[in-house]
């Protein structure tokens, strides 16, 4: 019999611990929270000091039946929920429900799931935290406040199964807020004039800079042509050549919201498969010979720091694989963002010397792509910086100047095995300058002036709305995908080309929130809550307090919404054809995937039909039909006939309304990192990417 039992939320947890702990623990998984407000009510008392009634999730029931039972079989019950507000909170509930004293020695937390970390974990048991507790209590009851209030009141005046909530809705307003400032944007003219040079059978670029020493702007094709006739003949004079050497530091290791940015950008994973996936790796996977092992640390975290033992495990292996040079010598550290809780250590391999290549084959294609991802940015992270060398000159001709600029790089540290993404999937392109010195003479051979107009800001994609979340210091690591899931399921926003639109409905509950509870969607309201949840966390605050504070005023402006807000018909928009079951208008309808047709005499007529996306393509295979935009199970795009299922031509790519040269089978657009491509369906025929 065993004498101590191990409650952790999952059972793929259960099985990696129960490895390193040998015969006298029993291991079992809660499977999450095994208490929650209720669904069907408030569940809060507001006249005694918010108390949350708490009870047993439906369907939770066997599990604590099955918990009960094993606990009383033991001598000693330790509860090892992850180790955060959420994690405090699960084991607070367990004991509640298992009659364990919460004051007792019960807790056991570990940051990664390895054998010395379990250990020295098992050694320190402590109890339950309860500023911890509080926090995550607090943030619960708040939410429910915010959510059971607000809801019925759209559901009674615009529609039904409408939500809000305190971070949902500043996310929305960010969306909105942006997509305003898209469509009031009036584009600007301006000009870019690129030269090309030669010096020794050499050619490089430089683009223009300005007139008589003076930087200059061009607005205008009058200013562009002005420039180019001052130039006199096809000699410039070379001046002011600085050289310099430029060093660039690497990034810290990941946080939670670096790694939900960097995955959207290299890997195209959604925050939310970004943690699932994590979530896996932390927890733990059969690799072969070493059996099941935890493969991350925590991955919610807003932490950089990192512990020794993996830090020198780190530089062994630098040393080792890359040379002495490439060790990081006191790395610089990161930043450290005020709102970052330094609990937890960053989110790093738990040895690097589990190899990504190694264990490839014990692991799925998408655990695979994001360890690698992982591992590779930890271990840069502890190299030594890139060298680069800087050259910068100026070309003058007749008081006009223009400005040649060059790097190459000289030592490449980190860069040799990783390098940062974009938002914008701008490449990092090296500039090479032959040799220059001052009074040197070059020869213009080409002189291309460009038109160009202003941009808008860019819709969010979402890494850029984690990272402006972070920024605002709107929400916490764990509450960063759950959100952008959340305002999706609502269909308040719909993603299009991996940029967010806000929907007619979410625009529709924004005006209604902002008009009636500005705080809800106050950026800085939020931000002081999420402190105010941080000071109860770190015990300086009493949550109770926090939430009276915020129910005072709220109470007011519920009673006030109650009273005038008004009721917003959504109109379903015509189609423009009839349904062909019974000849009634077809209307577009929003669904939880974006928007479909569905006939307008429902409920007596239930016809529905997808919305068509047509692309302009004869379809290649029949030759009657045209290709159409579909999309999988998966919400994966790929192309068919508008004729199936008479005609079941498919394809992943787009067909585009070309023939091969070559063969004279249909062309296709292939989109990858590095641009899209147009190539032949059948043959090898391939044209150079386009960015």
């Amino acid at each position: 019999m065993e004498d101590y039992l191990v409650i952790v939320e999952s059972p793929a947890k259960a099985k990696t611990i129960k490895r390193y702990l040998g015969k006298k623990f029993e291991v079992k998984a809660s499977m999450g929270h095994v208490r929650d407000l209720p669904k069907s009510k408030m569940g809060v008392d507001i006249e005694n000091n918010f108390n949350p009634s708490y009870i047993t999730i439906r369907g939770k029931g066997p599990v604590l039946k099955e918990l009960k039972a094993a606990a009383k079989k033991v001598k000693k019950v330790y509860l090892a929920a992850d180790p955060d507000r959420e994690g405090e909170a699960i084991a607070w509930h367990l004991a509640h429900s298992l009659d364990i004293d919460t004051t007792s020695d019960c807790r056991v937390v570990f940051n990664e799931i390895t054998k010395q970390a379990i250990k020295d974990a098992f050694k320190k048991p402590r109890t339950i935290n309860m500023d911890l507790v509080d926090a995550q209590q607090a943030r619960r009851v708040l939410d429910r406040l915010v959510g059971y209030n607000i809801s019925p009141l759209l559901w009674k005046k615009v529609k039904k199964g409408l939500s809000a909530g305190r971070v949902q809705s500043v996310a929305l307003k960010l969306i909105i807020e942006r997509e305003k400032e898209i469509q009031q944007f009036q584009p600007e003219e301006y000009w870019s004039i690129k030269g090309i040079f030669k010096e020794n059978e050499e050619s490089f670029s430089a683009q223009f800079y300005g007139k008589d020493g003076k930087k200059l702007q061009l607005k205008t094709k009058e200013e562009v042509d002005e420039v180019l006739q001052t130039i006199k003949g096809n000699t410039f004079e070379v001046s002011g050549v600085t050289k310099k050497e430029r060093f660039r530091n690497p990034v810290p290791p990941f946080i939670t919201s670096s790694l939900q940015q960097e995955a959207a950008r290299k890997l195209n994973y959604r925050a939310r498969k970004t943690m699932m996936v994590a979530q896996q790796l932390y927890e733990g996977i059969d690799i072969g010979k070493q059996g099941i092992t935890g493969l991350i640390t925590y991955m919610r975290t807003d932490s950089t720091r990192i512990s020794d033992v993996a830090k020198e495990e780190a530089t062994g292996y630098i040393k080792q694989n890359y040379g002495e040079s490439y060790v990081g010598k006191g790395v610089q550290k990161a930043k450290k963002s005020e709102n970052a809780q330094d609990a937890h250590e960053a989110i790093r391999p738990t040895s690097v010397l589990i190899l990504p290549k190694d264990i490839k084959e014990y692991l799925s294609r998408d655990q695979y792509k994001l360890y690698k991802l992982i591992w590779e940015r930890f271990v840069a992270s502890q190299m030594a910086p890139a060298v680069m060398d800087t050259v910068r000159a100026d070309l003058t001709n007749n008081g006009i100047t223009f400005r040649a600029t060059g790097s190459k790089i000289k030592f490449p540290g980190f860069m040799k095995l990783y390098i940062e993404g974009n938002d914008d999937n701008k490449k990092e392109e090296e500039n090479y300058l032959p040799e220059l010195t001052d009074g040197m003479k070059v020869k213009k051979e080409a002189i291309d002036p460009k038109q160009h107009f202003t941009q808008p800001p860019p819709r969010y994609s979402e890494a850029r709305l984690v990272r402006t979340m972070e920024e605002l210091g709107i929400g916490r690591p764990s509450t960063y995908a759950p959100t952008i899931d959340t305002i999706q399921r609502r269909n308040y926003v719909t993603l299009e080309d991996k940029k967010f639109i806000p929907t007619e409905l979410g625009e529709v509950v924004f005006e209604q929130v902002v008009n009636f509870f500005p705080e809800i969607i106050d950026v800085d309201f939020t931000a002081k809550m999420e402190d105010d949840l941080d000071s109860v966390e770190e015990g300086k605050k009493k949550w109770i307090s926090i939430i009276a504070d915020f129910y005072q005023e709220f109470e007011k402006r519920l009673k006030v919404a109650e009273k005038e807000m008004k009721e917003v018909e959504i109109k379903d928009e015509p189609a423009g054809i009839d349904c062909e079951k019974c000849g009634h208008e077809m209307v577009y309808k929003m669904g939880r995937y974006g928007k479909f047709l569905a006939c307008s005499n429902f409920p007596d007529c239930r016809n529905t039909k997808p919305i068509l996306k047509k692309v302009g393509v004869q379809c290649p295979s029949c030759k009657k039909g045209e290709i159409v935009e579909r999309k999988s199970k998966k919400r994966r795009t790929f192309y068919g006939c508008d004729r199936y299922p008479e005609c079941d031509f498919v394809s992943w790519d787009k067909p585009l309304a070309r023939s091969c040269p070559k063969c004279g089978e249909y062309l296709v657009e292939k989109k990858s990192k590095k641009g899209t491509t147009v190539q032949c369906s059948s043959c090898d025929y391939k044209e150079e990417p386009q960015n």
